[in-house]
């Protein structure tokens, strides 16, 4: 049996209403604007959710290191461990959101168990088998203290029912709104918890996919990972979570979980139209200093990778820009002679960060915070 999805309030219709409102303007907005300013969201973005995703499991990598490693970079200084964690993921990430149009896309045990291979495939062993259904006990367990069970997931010989029973309902529309499903099936897959490892970002995943699917949005302004990771949140996800039991009882009403999902896709859209919003406004300033100083346009690529995310490498401006290895290096090179930018360490581990003459006022659009309304409050 799984989680009955509850009837919604008129608070959560309202919420609901205001998400659309906010999703159909975002899709406009990225439709309307030049393909440099949101490419670079996009990469950014995927880069954030696999970054917060892998935080809530303990594994800690910047965004801009993760952005790093997704451009292939091998001089990012992050552990071994650290590394494999964000390829896998990134990965995953990856094939999820080339499933956003595939026309004759069905849910399915097998898919599911891919995913989790792409996921977990590294960490694969006889106790923690990846790509296929654990064989025994599952627990989660206390942040505060190990030894004790948070929650303990059903017996393993229930798993393989539950899931065809969530197979069956994740391809059967039930009537409920796109972004309410979605939220239901990360509380299904998660409460399953069907694997030995990487049930979390299994279930943040599935989510992610269910909402990409949906067509409203690119799969890269779908997620609310980079929501769920920020620490606050994390710990009130947490307590959703526990407020659920410390066993498998889908017996209950599960409002709060809705609620609390309406509130992460409310405020990640706010967050995603600020942050498109602001590296617009960032583009246009550095657009008007590389004119008045008689820079090539194409720089204003890596001047503005340096505003949004405190750095650029030279692959990055290379393959945003499309560049030969040399015209790169010459760019970077005369961008520090003027001391607008200033390398940092040497040979393959260098970038670059903003120099004495880099325009401050374009760092003090990137670097002013935005304010996130509660739309649960009127």
């Amino acid at each position: 049996m799984l989680f009955p999805t509850p009837a919604l309030t008129s608070d959560d219709h309202r919420v609901l209403e205001a998400i659309d409102h906010m999703r159909d303007a975002l899709r406009h907005q990225v439709r309307n604007s030049p393909a440099k300013w949101t490419d670079g969201l996009r990469k950014f973005l995927t880069a954030d959710a696999v970054a917060a995703s892998n935080s809530i499991e303990g594994f800690k990598v910047a965004t801009v290191d993760v952005e790093d490693l997704m451009e292939g970079e091998n001089e990012v200084e992050v552990s071994e461990e650290n590394r494999e964690e964000t390829l896998a993921y990134q990965r995953m990430m990856t094939y999820i959101q080339t499933l956003h149009d595939v026309e004759d896309f069905t849910y399915n045990k097998g898919l599911l168990n891919s995913l989790h291979w792409m996921l977990q495939g590294h960490r694969h062993s006889a106790r923690r088998p990846a790509g296929q259904w654990r064989s025994g006990p599952v627990y989660v367990t206390d942040a505060r203290d190990p030894g004790i069970a948070a929650y303990t997931a059903p017996d393993a010989g229930l798993v393989p029912a539950l899931m065809s029973e969530l197979v069956d309902w994740l391809n059967t529309d039930d009537g409920s709104h796109p972004l309410v499903r979605a939220a239901m099936a990360h509380l299904h897959l998660v409460s399953i918890h069907p694997w030995a490892d990487g049930n979390g970002r299994m279930s943040r995943s599935l989510q992610t996919l269910m909402i990409a699917r949906e067509g409203v949005l690119a799969p890269e302004f779908s997620s609310i990972e980079s929501w769920l990771g920020r620490p606050g949140n994390t710990w009130e996800y947490y307590r959703e979570l526990n407020d659920r039991g410390t066993h498998y009882t889908p017996r209950q009403d599960v409002s709060s979980w809705v609620r609390f999902s309406l509130t992460a896709y409310h405020q990640q859209a706010q967050t995603v139209q600020g942050r498109l919003t602001r590296s617009g406004r960032v583009w246009t300033a550095l657009a008007g200093f590389a004119e008045e100083t008689g820079l090539d346009e194409r720089t204003v690529t890596a001047l503005h990778d340096v505003a949004m995310a405190g750095r650029v490498r030279r692959s990055r401006y290379q393959h945003a820009e499309a560049l030969s290895v040399q015209q790169a290096q010459r760019d970077l090179r005369d961008l520090t002679t003027t001391l607008i930018l200033q390398p940092v360490g040497r040979t393959r581990a260098r970038y670059y960060v903003a120099g004495p003459r880099f325009p401050p006022h374009a760092i003090d659009i990137a670097h002013t915070p935005m304010t996130l309304t509660q739309p649960y409050r009127t």
